[in-house]
């Protein structure tokens, strides 16, 4: 039977510490080293119990003193709160008993301003990984305004296209694509549009229209009539109401008024 050979394993230099797990226990060294910080800080027991509860510790102060004291030791995630908590920029070797700092308390805080500083300049900061995008499938017409027919309000004239979850307004019901110049600068050609459905708009308000078939994008105005269809305007109480008028933001575009014998419908609100 072959004899069995017994591994042995070389510590790399770095490696060879003066440390043991029981005996730093015993010293209660870790203890000791969050008392000193807690101190340091100016924090009753009460302050550093309530401080850490808002990084997801719940420690009473009790228990914290208990820290203090050896009689239990936190465990790791609660070690991390507390060095955040305490703003401790330090090694795992702030824990050992042989620890000794390279710098003294005066020299720690210059080196706390001086990364300060860095992290201020905003040349020395690691990049920042971009959160994940949520994107959401969003009815458009197939059909533009401004150019088009109004047959893009038909259940079967819309694609479904993805967006960024955000960019969706959440009153949108569909979007609609701009075709022309006549509403640049605000509105440009190609642009969608966010559409919230409704039958009326305030003067003033974006809005998509039918006129005799056609989609429009075109701010919402209105006049009084003109002489000559002042009737039409007219109610059987004897109320003028005023007469709508499709507005450009492009000021080369003169204003559309919309004539009585007009079939004219308001589709919705621009967002």
């Amino acid at each position: 039977m072959a004899k069995r050979r017994s591994k042995i394993i070389q510590l790399p230099f770095s490696n060879q510490v003066n440390y043991h797990a029981v005996e730093e226990r015993e010293k209660n060294i870790v203890g000791s080293r969050i008392d000193e910080a807690r101190k340091r800080a100016g924090l009753s027991l009460a302050e550093f119990s309530a401080l850490l509860n808002r990084y997801g510790v719940t420690v009473s102060p009790s228990a914290i003193n208990k820290w203090t004291m050896g009689i239990v030791v936190p465990n790791a995630y609660q070690l991390l709160a507390v060095c955040h908590a305490l703003d401790l920029d330090v090694d795992v070797t702030y824990f050992c008993a042989d620890h000794t700092p390279v710098l003294n308390e005066e020299g720690m805080e210059k080196v706390r301003t001086y990364r300060d500083d860095l992290i201020a300049s905003g040349r020395y900061k690691p990049p920042v990984k971009a959160a994940a995008i949520r994107y959401v499938d969003w009815p458009v017409s197939n059909l533009a305004v401004s150019a088009g027919t109004g047959e893009f309000l038909g259940g079967g004239s819309f694609e479904m296209v993805s967006f960024p979850e955000n960019t969706v307004p959440e009153e949108a019901a569909f979007g609609a694509r701009v075709a022309g110049d006549s509403m640049a600068p605000v509105y440009h050609d190609g642009q969608i549009v966010w559409v919230q459905p409704c039958e009326a708009l305030s003067v003033g308000e974006v809005g998509i229209f039918i006129c005799d078939g056609q989609g429009y994008l075109k701010v919402y105005g209105e006049k009084e009539p003109d002489a000559a269809h002042i009737v039409e305007f007219t109610n059987s109480y004897g109320c003028v109401h005023p007469q709508p008028v499709m507005i450009s933001d492009n000021q080369t575009y003169a204003p559309k008024a919309v004539e009585p014998e007009t079939d004219f419908r308001i589709v919705g609100r621009v967002l």
